[in-house]
């Protein structure tokens, strides 16, 4: 999927439509100190089997894709919906007309 690098889209700072530039957001790793994922290492370090099913292997086939688009005027950054799934993405420079 080609998706242009810079767009035309409208900024909830400066409440107008004004030029973005489209960057995708770093992954960072789940946080390990909350108490569900305490509780849940807690109980996958059992010994012998798992006492819950194994979670290798249960993850899709493609990542939801987390887009941060950057306000050229104001220099903000915000996201516009909650993602899509695709495999492939190119982010691709618009040719300009002569």
């Amino acid at each position: 999927m080609k998706i242009p690098k810079s767009q035309k889209k409208y900024c909830p700072f400066c409440r107008k439509h004004t030029q973005h530039t489209l960057e995708e957001a770093k992954r960072k790793p789940r946080r390990q100190n909350t108490k569900s994922q305490r509780r849940f290492l807690r109980k996958m370090a059992g010994y012998g089997s798992f006492p819950k099913e194994n979670p290798k292997g249960r993850e899709k086939p493609t990542r939801k894709l987390d887009f941060r688009y950057k306000c050229a005027v104001c220099g903000k950054k915000h996201t516009s919906g909650t993602g899509f799934r695709v495999k492939k993405v190119e982010m691709s420079v618009p040719e300009k007309k002569q």
